[in-house]
């Protein structure tokens, strides 16, 4: 799945970030990242008021940001970009809250996700992800005891078969 994100608008209702933040940016991009990665995604973001000199597209792996200059809103850059996708847009899903670019996403059918919507689904994904990643690393105490056997009982001599 392809997401086209307002990220300025998206970040507000992510847990743990703010738009005061200095990198808030960067910190977006690095919460998306596990999400796309575990929902084998990819996402195109907004970025408004790009400093000068800092404007333009950047790769980060799943993740390609857009820099909007000052001079343009984020807003206007996904219009731009949803009428220059024309039919194929109707394959991707738009991230906002605002009315205004949400209509232009809904008039190329495109499946619309609020903002806060997507922070939930970010949100119940780290935490999936969190519990999975906890029952993964605990041992049952037969477990361990079958381990220490082996290491007792081979020494730093690995068993036959298990030389590399």
């Amino acid at each position: 799945m392809q997401y086209i994100i307002d990220g300025h608008n998206l970040i507000p209702h992510v847990r743990g970030l703010s738009l005061r933040d200095l990198d808030d940016e960067q910190a977006l991009i690095e919460v998306l990242t596990p999400f796309l990665r575990a929902t084998s995604s990819r996402a195109l973001v907004f970025f408004d008021r790009a400093a000068p000199g800092q404007e333009g597209k950047r790769n980060f792996g799943l993740v390609q940001a857009v820099f909007v200059p000052a001079s343009q809103s984020a807003d206007a850059a996904i219009e731009n970009h949803i009428n220059k996708l024309g039919a194929s847009a109707r394959n991707q899903t738009l991230v906002s809250s605002d009315r205004r670019v949400q209509a232009a996403g809904r008039a190329r059918y495109m499946t619309i996700l609020s903002s806060a919507e997507l922070a939930q689904k970010i949100q119940s994904q780290a935490e999936s992800q969190g519990s999975q990643t906890a029952t993964e690393q605990q041992l049952t105490p037969e477990e361990v005891a079958r381990w220490e056997e082996l290491f007792t009982q081979y020494g730093s001599q690995p068993p036959d078969g298990l030389n590399p």
